[in-house]
């Protein structure tokens, strides 16, 4: 058996929420509205500055199979450019040399999320670790139905996933790691041998203060909310700022075909 180090995705590998590059994406894709996505810009303020609740994480469950229920399969993989183009600057530079050393070390890494399991896969390629386990969406036909297939990846339903997937690799989670930033990944931590809290919440960093665990801190109040305030603004125009791009070349095109006089 071999050790292994697993990451939580959403303000432990990255800043922010994934889901709202999702959003972003299924509102270029026309999949959701102006209105929408503003919510979701405001949700993630919310998240960048307090963490999420479990209340909080229920309700954006409901509303992800909502908002997936009938739409194909291969629509949704179709934007994964659009929703790594989101994601993929906001990766933790700090967190990704954790990676690396575990790496070097002979040690796999996966990520380890709430968010939908074959996004979490090909992020994990992206960023060269080796593998990912997630919640996973039931499909009919080729179409997402807005059921689950299998348990939420949350909370304990994310510590019985991290055994199914350990066990199904040999990994032997007594010599493992586990990064997260949440109170609710407390079973997940639990299950490893070296659990580290990342930009905790208050939860966790009371924990972790208790039973004497490593603590990695790297982002402060300050840049989480000037990113905060960027995703508000780029909601503002349209989820992607692509209003506002549109503006630019309009202008730079007027001003090349006017005339000029000397």
């Amino acid at each position: 058996m071999t050790a292994a180090a697993f990451f939580d995705l959403d303000r432990t590998l990255m800043a922010g929420s994934s889901a709202y590059h999702f959003g972003r994406a299924m509102y270029k894709a026309g999949h959701m509205s102006r209105r929408q996505i503003a919510r979701d810009a405001i949700e993630q303020i919310r998240f960048r500055v307090q963490g999420a609740s479990d209340a909080a994480v229920n309700v954006l469950l409901v509303r992800v199979l909502e908002g997936i229920k009938g739409h194909r399969v291969v629509d949704l993989a179709r934007m994964t450019p659009d929703v790594l183009a989101g994601i993929l600057p906001r990766i933790y530079p700090q967190m990704l040399d954790v990676v690396r050393s575990h790496q070097d070390a002979g040690r796999p890494c996966f990520i380890a999320t709430a968010a939908s399991e074959p996004a979490a896969d090909i992020l994990a390629r992206a960023l060269v670790m080796d593998g990912a386990f997630g919640t996973r969406w039931e499909m009919s036909d080729g179409v997402y139905t807005g059921r689950l297939d299998g348990p939420f990846a949350y909370g304990e339903g994310k510590a019985e996933a991290l055994r199914r997937f350990a066990a199904e690799r040999d990994i032997d989670l007594a010599q493992s790691w586990a990064y997260t930033d949440a109170v609710s990944d407390l079973p997940m931590l639990e299950a490893v041998a070296h659990p580290v809290a990342v930009n905790p919440d208050a939860g966790l960093a009371e924990v972790a203060r208790e039973r004497g665990w490593e603590v990695l801190r790297f982002e402060k109040l300050g840049e989480r909310l000037r990113v905060a305030g960027a995703v508000l603004a780029a909601a503002a125009v349209g989820g992607s700022g692509s209003w506002l791009a549109a503006r630019r070349r309009a202008h730079a095109e007027r001003g090349r075909l006017r005339p000029r006089f000397r």
